[in-house]
């Protein structure tokens, strides 16, 4: 884990974003943004694919026509959902709508995590800094392993009797 710092809480996320500027030498990116000005990114995590839409509001979050509240009923889903506008200072100044399948309830909150930051750094390129380096946009690889025959489940093997 070469070149990424150990602390990730988010102050100290927040004080590595002041640090984190754009050297002059890199051609600037032009925001991506739609007729109604709203900016699209897709999101994934284990099997859940998120499609997101982001434009200025008041920071309402919609996840397949449900408020986030009565879709992700636990609150450290909804903490990570909001991760990417607290690290960007970007908290309640952005409407979010999605559509997420795929997956279970965790898988689809990083699924939408991915697809917001995403969506934030097609709005606000200056914004992708941070967001790279609270590692927002990276996608986790990390999908659940395969059963093999002859086992249980992946690894587990079957109870041994030796009677």
């Amino acid at each position: 884990m070469s070149g990424t710092p150990q602390s990730r809480t988010l102050s100290d996320l927040k004080d590595l974003a002041v640090a984190a500027v754009v050297p002059d030498a890199v051609a600037k990116r032009e925001p991506k943004r739609d007729a109604l000005g709203r900016s699209y990114a897709t999101g994934r995590r284990k099997n859940a694919v998120a499609r997101v839409w982001i434009k200025p509001g008041k920071g309402e979050i919609q996840v397949n026509g449900k408020r986030v509240g009565a879709y992700f009923a636990r609150p450290v889903l909804r903490m990570l959902i909001t991760q990417p506008f607290l690290v960007a200072d970007r908290y309640n100044q952005f409407d979010v709508y999605s559509t997420v399948v795929g997956g279970g309830l965790s898988g689809q909150a990083g699924a939408l995590r991915h697809g917001i930051s995403r969506a934030l750094t097609n709005y606000e390129p200056e914004l992708r800094p941070i967001l790279k380096l609270a590692g927002f946009l990276t996608r986790d690889s990390r999908v659940v392993e395969r059963k093999k025959y002859g086992r249980a489940k992946a690894r587990r093997s079957f109870q041994f009797s030796k009677r």
